[in-house]
Order: structure tokens, then sequence, then C-alpha cells
């Protein structure tokens, strides 16, 4: 049986009104209320040739992955092996889809980024798969 764990508060609180009022439709979708952007659709979904710079929560500027840590998964969406930081990145069951899954937020700002799997490469074998339109890249050279 999975129990629901409550999230923790996030450092930055803003109305809905004011999370419209600073993310493009498409972000707030994503960020807000949970969506997934269509697949191929992100910028970020190729690592950069360079795997330098980072990626940061669009929402709120937070740190939350590395480009080196970013691989081409195949998938259609960005995937990083490792969050930034340990806790720049909260993970959570997600029970909207028929199977639990590991939903990825950003501890800033509570914002949905995306899913975390078990099928990434070493060294840890995780495929954090994030919505391109929840980050924003920091000195990432995108060819």
């Amino acid at each position: 049986m999975f129990r629901r764990r409550p999230r923790p508060e996030p450092e930055v609180v803003r109305t809905d009104d004011e999370w419209r009022a600073s993310l493009d439709p498409e972000a707030y979708r994503v960020l807000r209320r949970a969506g997934t952007e269509a697949p191929g659709t992100s910028p970020y979904e190729h690592p950069p040739a360079d795997a330098a710079g980072v990626y940061r929560c669009r929402g709120c500027g937070a740190e939350l992955f590395r480009a080196a840590d970013q691989f081409d998964s195949r998938t259609g969406w960005p995937s990083f092996t490792s969050a930034a930081t340990p806790d720049a990145v909260g993970v959570r069951t997600d029970f909207r889809m028929l199977v639990p899954r590991r939903e990825a937020t950003c501890t800033r700002c509570g914002g949905h980024l995306g899913h975390v799997f078990a099928d990434g490469p070493a060294p840890t074998g995780q495929r954090w798969c994030i919505n391109g339109a929840a980050l924003t890249a920091d000195e990432v050279d995108q060819g």
C-alpha cells in the first residue's frame, strides 16, 4: 500500500495569478499543473557538445541540473543521471497514472519538473526525465 507524503513547504510561494503572470502558458501548464510537454519539442532535448553550464527552474531560477549530467535518452525529453545537488529536486510518488511513478519537483518553488525512472545509464542507473518547458539554460551551449 502506498501512502502519500505531504510536499514540503516551498520557499518561493506565489498565488496562481502571480504564477500565470510570470510564466508563459506552456511553462505554467507544466510547472503549476503537472503537465507534460510533447516529446521532441524541447530545445534542451539533446545534450550540449561541451557539457558545461546548468539548467535552472523556469519558475524560480533554482539550479536543478548540470549539463555534464545530461545524456541522450532518445525519449524526446531532456534526461539527466542526477540532480545538481541532493536537495535541489524533490521526489515523491505520483499516482496520476495507473502505475505509481516518481515525480520530480523543484524544492524551492514546488514546480513539477518531470519524473525519475530506474532505467538510466551508469553511474546512477537513473533517468531524470524532465520537461524542457520547466527549465532555462544558464551557459549551456545548445549548438
